[in-house]
């Protein structure tokens, strides 16, 4: 099985010009747009490195920035959602910092001291001059703020940190525009739809650009098998497919090294084999800085798939790449936290269809 190619993507990215002009307009900040300093709550919040920083004018104002609520012992969603990031940030090269900004703010401050979040940032290798803060405030304000963005469900969150929404907001303070998108999706469309959409809208709107693609020339999309699926929106933000370490172990030839019943069990309830001390779980974790691996509750069937998948790219790897007892994950300590796997009622929006490339230097 091949994987997800950058001629498919594109494909997928040609048909998305076409869904996403029908919408067009309700994207972009319509006169007198309230989405400014009258809207969005100045509270202090504090970084990682213990800074004080004002949300409008320090962290928004004139910024093109990505916006999502976590919390550190997170034991599902949260790791993966930041791996995923961290993929855009890397596409995103020397633009993060200078016009594009990521906040993780916490919505557990009474846990996530700066202390507490500068390791979390440091256990996925961001580093302090990334462009990306990890930000603390009082529980009321970051209620405040998710309320702001429509990211919090009255009745469902005060008392139960795991019911927190996973959708991400991606704005351009200064046109008003704003998307909410899931944290997995595909990196490379979240990242040209940060570093360029939003950037030029107006100029996609006034049909300026020169480098849209017509719907005529877009080939048929292939059907995606589910475990194809699956990876590549659950999993390949701290794996590869290969033998290369990344957040996690790279997962080549995982299906030989490991008995198929632990392997089953540990994509299935990780959680679980954490809490009973796993050996071969205990030595991952401690090996690759005790980053908690989600669990996502995926069902028998969802397991199988995955496997099917990660046996079907070792033919594309190459079977004698060699074979690391590493393979198979990093730690798990979850809990009942309902994944997002798409945003509720997203924002339409155009996603220009154009070379896929490091988005470095104004080329996104």
């Amino acid at each position: 099985m091949k994987r997800f190619s950058v001629t498919m993507l594109l494909k997928f990215l040609a048909l998305s010009v076409l869904l996403g002009g029908m919408a067009s307009n309700s994207l972009a900040a319509p006169k007198g747009s309230p989405w400014g300093p009258e809207y969005f709550p100045n509270i202090t919040l504090v970084d990682q490195d213990g800074q004080k920083l004002k949300f409008y004018e320090d962290l928004l104002k004139d910024k093109i920035v990505i916006i999502n609520f976590i919390f550190t012992h997170c034991g599902d969603s949260c790791p993966s959602e930041t791996a995923n990031l961290r993929k855009v940030q890397k596409l995103l090269g020397s633009r993060m910092g200078k016009d594009i900004f990521f906040y993780s703010i916490s919505i557990d401050p009474d846990h996530d001291t700066p202390e507490v979040l500068k390791a979390y940032a440091a256990k996925f290798k961001i580093t302090p001059d990334s462009g990306w803060k990890f930000l603390t405030a009082t529980k009321e304000e970051t209620i405040q703020l998710r309320r702001t963005f429509g990211l919090f469900r009255e009745g469902y969150e005060e008392k139960n940190l795991s019911e927190h929404s996973t959708s991400i907001m991606m704005g351009n303070e200064h046109t008003g525009q704003w998307v909410k998108r899931s944290p997995y999706d595909e990196p490379r469309v979240l990242a040209w739809l940060i570093g360029r959409t939003l950037s030029t809208f107006k100029a996609y709107q006034e049909g300026k650009t020169a480098d849209t693609v017509n719907y005529a020339d877009a080939g048929k999309i292939r059907k995606i098998p589910k475990g194809e699926e699956l990876f590549h929106s659950r999993c390949d933000g701290c794996h590869s497919l290969g033998a290369e370490d990344n957040i996690g172990p790279g997962l080549l030839n995982v299906t030989k090294v490991r008995d198929p019943a632990w392997l089953r069990k540990w994509l299935k309830t990780p959680e679980v084999m954490l809490a009973e001390k796993d050996p071969i779980v205990m030595s991952l974790f401690k090996k690759y800085n005790e980053v908690i691996m989600p669990s996502f509750k995926f069902s028998d069937k969802d397991v199988e798939e995955i496997i099917k998948y990660m046996e079907d790219s070792d033919a594309t790897y190459g079977e004698t790449a060699g074979e690391s007892a590493d393979h198979a994950g990093h730690n798990h300590a979850g809990h009942d936290h309902a994944i997002e796997s798409t945003p509720a009622e997203p924002v339409q929006e155009v996603v220009p269809a154009a070379p896929v490339k490091a988005v470095e230097n104004g080329l996104l």
